[in-house]
């Protein structure tokens, strides 16, 4: 099972069980401990993940945070950890104060379904007031889930995680905000795109009035442009099945012309007959019939190809009489005339009740 598969599992494993979840305990067992597991690192093991960390803060002594990761000897990340119900907001500054005194380089905040992850990107040995990453487990996005494989031991390179943390957070941040110009734009936001179209002074009046149009606007871009990538979408499905008809339809013309050069022979016709004069002292002789290939003329049981009785090969300088042994593999004989297919009447008879007994199972 590949890290994206594990991750979305443990994700609908905190859905299935979160209201059966009902103490900090029980999301630490049941939610942190294996998304810790999944990162690869052993919690069985103290000298990889420590549980009830102590960090002494200022004047007080014993303090303890719930897991710290050490890799190389070296405690590299901080975790705190609060019942899955509780509003993280409440608790980022007690995250903030261990990260103070330890020398970690990342510092996680968790309830066991939001994770947030943070880092001394501004200030050196002082942890950012917000996270570089953030996201719910249960509805974790792939991009997210690439993120977070860089925290998997096996990949982990601390120096790799900053370089590209500071993009992401600030990536993060103008997602929100943009997000929240879209919904509630400010009046700042508003100016900026109505004076480029309205000619005149901004007024109150005018501010007010645009703050509906980007509304709209806003609104008939983003419908507009899942329009498109739907109908994208669509002529791609379309495409697809029309490239799939097509091969179809070659197919079935190659295989008619296949059956074009099949010619079934008057010899390949008495050879059938004779094996049917052969077989009628041991089953009903209806039952017998014939498909012919390019290659060989098959004789069968009950219609079905896959109740081969015999084989020939009839077009070539040789000829031969052909079973097939238990798994499946061509057993040759040669013959001179087709009279020699009654010298194999006692194969031709242990066929039919091999047959028989299939038939049976």
């Amino acid at each position: 099972m590949d890290f994206k598969d594990e991750i979305k599992i443990l994700g609908e494993r905190v859905l299935k069980h979160k209201d059966q979840t009902y103490t900090e305990e029980g999301t630490k067992n049941a939610f942190v401990m294996p998304f810790l597991m999944a990162l690869g690192y052993d919690v069985f093991n103290p000298n990889e993940v420590v549980p009830e960390f102590i960090s002494d803060i200022g004047l007080k002594k014993g303090e303890k945070i719930d897991y710290a990761i050490f890799l190389n000897g070296q405690c590299t990340i901080l975790i705190e950890c609060k019942h899955w119900s509780h509003d993280l907001n409440l608790y980022d500054g007690q995250l903030l104060r261990y990260f103070h005194v330890s020398k970690a380089k990342f510092g996680i905040l968790t309830n066991g379904i939001i994770y947030r992850f943070y880092s001394d990107l501004v200030d050196p040995n002082k942890m950012d007031e917000k996270p570089f990453l953030e996201f719910n487990i249960a509805e974790i996005k792939d991009n997210q889930i690439e993120e977070l494989k860089k925290f998997h031991k096996s990949y982990f390179d601390a120096e790799s995680i900053v370089n590209t943390a500071s993009e992401l957070k600030y990536t993060n941040e103008l997602k929100q905000i943009l997000q929240q110009e879209l919904i509630n734009p400010t009046p700042e936001f508003v100016k900026h795109f109505a004076k480029q179209v309205y000619p005149k002074l901004v007024t109150a009046k005018v501010l007010e009035l645009f703050t509906t149009l980007i509304k709209k606007s806003v609104q008939q871009y983003i419908s507009d442009l899942i329009t498109e990538r739907l109908k994208t979408a669509l002529n791609k499905e379309d495409e697809a099945a029309k490239e799939k008809e097509k091969e179809t339809a070659e197919a079935l013309v190659q295989s008619k012309e296949a059956e074009n050069k099949i010619i079934t022979t008057e010899e390949e016709i008495e050879s059938f007959m004779i094996v049917k004069s052969i077989l009628r002292q041991k089953i009903d002789i209806k039952r017998v019939s014939y498909r012919d290939a390019q290659s060989y003329f098959s004789i069968i049981l009950d219609d079905n190809n896959r109740k081969t009785i015999c084989r020939m090969y009839l077009h070539g300088v040789k000829k031969y009489f052909v079973v097939l042994d238990d798994n499946k593999k061509e057993v040759k004989s040669e013959i001179k005339t087709l009279d020699d297919i009654y010298n194999h009447s006692d194969t031709l008879f242990q066929v039919i009740e091999k047959l028989g007994k299939a038939n049976e199972k």
